[in-house]
């Protein structure tokens, strides 16, 4: 599992590739929060490249989400694949976190 991170405007756009699972996501965990920490309030976690999230990797989402919230910032989801759309579904989470389609419609949403 890799995480790209880039700045696009007031946003961090966050892009996993490969599995958030029980085995690496206290290091996904780590990796955001330290992104928080250091004052990124506006996050986009573009999932087009997750093959697979474990109850773990929903755990970090709503950490994370949960944090943000805290700082007057915001997480949005974007290009959930339809398998991992469907774990989020079934968790009750696209209920509980900002999910659009696109990259650009979440960032239009951090502006």
């Amino acid at each position: 599992m890799t995480l790209s991170i880039e700045k696009v405007g007031p946003a961090l756009v966050v892009s996993p590739h490969g599995q958030i699972n029980s085995a690496n996501a206290a290091a996904v965990e780590s990796d955001l929060l330290r992104q928080i920490e250091n004052g990124e309030n506006k996050v986009v976690m573009d999932l087009s490249g997750l093959d697979y999230i474990s109850s773990a990797g929903l755990r970090v989402m709503l950490l994370v989400a949960k944090r943000l919230k805290q700082r007057t910032g915001a997480l949005a989801l974007c290009n959930i694949q339809p398998h991992v759309r469907e774990v989020f579904d079934i968790s009750g989470f696209l209920s509980i976190l900002t999910v659009v389609e696109s990259r650009g419609d979440a960032l239009d949403l951090m502006r």
